[in-house]
């Protein structure tokens, strides 16, 4: 089975931080807790990128499997730019915070994040959290995939319902006999029902 590839997204320690500071220590540490569970755990870091106006695009060059954010007082921040990099083709998104405020949590499972994990980036921790996630982000998109289909079904039959309303109207003809209608066209020009409906209703429009 093929290793995930991961982006950690985080605020990056600079060559002179200060590490005798306890905010650097304690990012540092988180830092480092990360990174040992996920290649404790398998995973393939393919990148580790600060949240700035260049993530989009660092994202769509690398298309990683899962985005893990890694974020303290800034994480509103950190996953405005995550959601910008992920809205094209989505993704699981694991945010790590300290951020206890039940705000800060709806808006960010709101906004798309798969796991929002407070308090709790320990290296034994990591492995178990990316697999809730990544098995709730496939549940959300089959049901948005069900859902899209529902919906694209509902348009289809609306469409087909008003081309054949047109052919009873001009044919003075009965539903079945417009279905039927409608069904041989669709056969004789080898395209989809509902595509040959809008044809009809397109061309009805043009005519006034």
């Amino acid at each position: 089975m093929r290793s995930l590839r991961i982006v950690v997204v985080n605020t990056l320690l600079s060559p002179e931080a200060d590490l005798e500071d306890d905010l650097a220590l304690e990012q540092d540490e988180r830092a480092r807790a990360l990174r040992i569970g996920l290649l404790e755990a398998g995973y393939n870091i393919v990148a580790v990128f600060p949240a700035d106006m260049h993530l989009p695009e660092r994202v769509m060059q690398l298309q990683p499997d899962m985005i893990i954010i890694d974020a303290e007082s800034d994480a509103r921040d950190v996953l405005e730019h995550v959601v910008m990099a992920t809205r094209e083709a989505p993704r699981p998104i694991v945010l790590f915070t300290e951020d206890h405020a039940p705000s800060s949590m709806e808006a960010a499972m709101a906004a798309g994040v798969s796991a929002y994990i407070v308090a709790g980036l320990q290296a034994e921790r990591v492995k178990p959290v990316l697999d809730v996630a990544l098995a709730r982000f496939n549940a959300d998109q089959k049901l948005r995939n069900e859902l899209s289909d529902t919906k694209l079904k509902l348009a289809e039959r609306k469409t087909i319902e008003r081309a054949k309303g047109l052919l009873m109207e001009r044919h003075k003809i009965s539903e079945d006999e417009a279905y039927s209608k409608l069904r041989r066209m669709a056969m004789d020009k080898n395209v989809k029902l509902s595509e040959l409906a809008q044809r009809l209703i397109d061309i009805a429009d043009l005519l006034g």
